[in-house]
């Protein structure tokens, strides 16, 4: 490799790192911090479990995180169910619309979601639907389906439609060859479709915080409204206790399924 290629490959890593770095310390300084018994942040840390403890008794905080993970659940499956099927329409037929509906999949993902909210809150409102846990999966399941749709409708590109064929010759019906070819063909898809759901409903700050009715409310809309009244360390115990979680499903996920290959 030459003088100019070494550095380049130098400069590459030193900006890799420089990201990786950007990125990780201020979650690694949350976690230590979530083990500091002083409220101050005084240096050098007291290692406890202080606000771990108090978390435990913080029924606001465990009550939204309920809340969290019961519509991130919920969106999860709907928006899974309802994407897959939508992303096997279009990968099998054709008809009138079908571009202008593909191409609609992608404002909900570029426009702001300050923007989403409102728009949400003002036609919920219009219809009677209100305010609460289940208009956050309404609003949730309509900002992550187009996730699925395009995760999933990914997967599909490298199904071969004959295989398809192949099984309705030897007398599988439209269902059957469904569920023991194809479904198992996307699976890796689904679940890398289920996971940004997830990961869209659980995050979701600006919807939820419009469409939250009073005490009651998302883990989000709660830290929000905790760092307003003054911050406290139970906050990064949460967020800790998150992220572990959070990592350890992904680890679990891909010990099993190697995204975009074979099971």
């Amino acid at each position: 490799m030459s003088r100019r290629g070494t550095a380049l490959a130098r400069a590459g890593r030193v900006y890799m790192a420089a990201v990786l770095l950007f990125l990780y310390v201020p979650i690694v300084v949350m976690a230590v911090m979530s083990f500091n018994a002083s409220k101050l942040y005084r240096l050098p840390v007291d290692w406890s479990f202080t606000w771990y403890t108090a978390l435990a008794s913080n029924d606001k905080l465990i009550s939204a995180g309920l809340n969290s993970v019961w519509v991130a659940v919920v969106t999860t499956v709907i928006a899974t169910i309802l994407g897959t099927a939508a992303s096997l329409a279009f990968f099998r037929y054709d008809f009138r619309g079908k571009r202008l509906l593909q191409i609609l999949l992608f404002p909900p993902i570029a426009i702001p979601w300050l923007i989403i909210g409102t728009a949400m809150l003002v036609f919920f409102f219009w219809i009677g639907v209100g305010r609460g846990l289940h208009a956050m999966v309404l609003g949730h399941v309509a900002l992550a389906l187009p996730y699925v749709i395009v995760v999933v409708t990914a997967r599909l590109r490298s199904f071969d439609p004959h295989l398809e064929e192949a099984a309705r010759s030897l007398g599988a019906s439209s269902w059957q060859a469904t569920r023991r070819v194809t479904l198992p063909w996307i699976a890796p898809g689904m679940v890398a479709a289920a996971l940004f759901a997830f990961a869209v409903s659980f995050d979701q700050f600006v919807i939820s915080y419009f469409l939250s009715s009073p005490g009651v409310s998302t883990l989000p809309v709660e830290i929000y409204t905790s760092i307003r009244k003054g911050f406290t360390p139970e906050i990064n115990a949460a967020s800790t206790i998150v992220i572990l979680v959070s990592m350890a499903l992904l680890l679990g996920v891909a010990r099993f399924y190697r995204f975009g290959g074979e099971r």
